[in-house]
Order: structure tokens, then sequence, then C-alpha cells
């Protein structure tokens, strides 16, 4: 596990695929702030470093989520190439959530304390959205991941500078994006009436996510205060707002991209 020491620069991303839209937030030109900072300076607020381990136990469930879900949509893969390409994507997105369980540990935070807010909402969001069969495990996860992904996007250019770049790093795409897209564009060409059912899942999804979303920050207090501006250059309510809009503008980009109607 490498996990990066708070001086170290971030990595290049690896370029993303053509099927999935770009981030919903750009970071500032010139960072100011709390993201002008390091984590080292950032953190002397308590009520920010709160913020960071929530919003780092949040992800990191996220992630064990997502390796644990990729992982039984492999079960059901129709062909052995699919079944080792998903295990690939879940051993993947275990990197990752080892990565930011590293981070809380240099951090003097217990990861197994950050993630237990996060457990229970987002097991019942996944006993909500259960996938009936294969092609529905591929659109959750697209859709499901890229609004999770969205969000934190734009929490991101607001923190500071190492946890950003940790945040953004465990963000990349692990090929799940263009996979999915190719076998349910497959899918709905070799099978039309198919796209009808998958893009009521999909508005399913998306409502789902986001209300759920919106309950794990409204039980969150450092979490809620630092989105709407209490710490880290915040988020107004206006711009919050706002947030959510860009998300499900991207969010109708995507089901374009699987060639279903959002």
């Amino acid at each position: 596990m490498e996990t990066p020491e708070p001086s170290e620069s971030p990595e290049s991303p690896e370029p993303a695929g053509t099927a999935e839209p770009a981030g919903t937030a750009e970071p500032p030109a010139t960072p100011t702030g709390i993201a002008a900072l390091d984590w080292a300076a950032a953190s002397a607020d308590p009520q920010y470093r709160a913020a960071v381990i929530d919003l780092l136990g949040a992800l990191a469930y996220g992630e064990l989520s997502a390796f644990e879900r990729l992982a039984d949509d492999a079960k059901l893969a129709p062909t052995l190439t699919d079944k080792a390409a998903l295990a690939r994507m879940a051993a993947a997105e275990f990197h990752h959530f080892e990565q930011i369980t590293g981070r809380l540990t240099m951090i003097d935070a217990d990861p197994a304390e950050a993630m237990a807010p996060f457990s229970a909402p987002l097991d019942e969001f996944h006993r909500m959205t259960a996938p009936s069969d294969w092609l529905e495990g591929l659109v959750k996860a697209y859709v499901g991941d890229a609004i999770a992904a969205d969000f934190y996007r734009e929490v991101a250019v607001r923190l500071d500078a190492d946890t950003r770049s940790l945040v953004l790093r465990v963000l990349d795409d692990t090929g799940h994006a263009s996979f999915a897209v190719d076998k349910v564009r497959a899918a709905i060409e070799a099978e039309p009436r198919v796209g009808g059912r998958l893009a009521l899942w999909a508005r399913r999804l998306m409502g789902e996510a986001l209300a759920q979303a919106q309950r794990v920050v409204a039980d969150r207090d450092a979490l809620s205060t630092m989105l709407v501006g209490g710490v880290a250059d915040g988020f107004d309510l206006a711009e919050i707002g706002k947030m959510f809009s860009r998300i499900t503008e991207a969010h109708t980009r995507r089901m374009a991209a699987l060639g279903l109607a959002a």
C-alpha cells in the first residue's frame, strides 16, 4: 500500500476514457484560503480536521463497497473475459481503499471509526438498489459511482493541497466507465427494448444517490458546515444548489453515452 506523504507531489492522472464526462468542478487557477495550504497548516483548525476525517471515511467505505459490488458483478459476468475485467477493476477499487485508510492512519484517525457513520446509509442505498441482472449491475456501477465521484470532486477543489491530491487520485477511473458503456450499448443494439428498462433503472439510481448524499451530509455536522461555508472556503447554500445541478448535468451526459434517455 502506497500512501502519499504530505509533501508528496500528486501523480499525473491517467487520461480518462471518452465514455466518462469530465469532472463537475475545476480547481481555481490560483488556490486561496484552505486550498492554498498543506495538511499540516490546514489541520490546525479542529473543525476542518473533523470534516476531512468524515470525508475520507465516507470515501473509504464507498471504495470498499465498490470493491464488493464489482466482485459480486463478476459472478454474473456472461464470459470469462468479462469476469476477469471486473475482477481487475475490483482490485483497483481495493487499492484506492487502502490508500485512503492509509492516509487516515497517517493523520492519527482510526479508519474503522471514520467509516462507521457511513456504513449504514451506504448499505441501505445498496439494499434498495440491488440490481436484478448483469446489465443493471453495470449501469448501477457506472451511474452510481460516477455521481459519488462528481460530489467528491466538487468538494476536493476546496480542500487543502495534500488531501485534494489524494481524493482526486483515488477517483481515477478504473476502466469501468468505458467497459460499462460498451457492454450496455451493445445490449441495446441487440435488443432495443432493453433501453427503456435500463433508462428507468438509471433514473431511480440518480434519485436514490442524490437523496443519500444529502442525508449523509445533513447528519454530519463538520461535513455540512464545511459545505455551507463555515470551514475551508466552503459552499454557501446557493452554491450547493449549483453543485447538485452540475452533478445532474453530468449524469445526463453519462446517460447519453450509454445510449439512454435521462
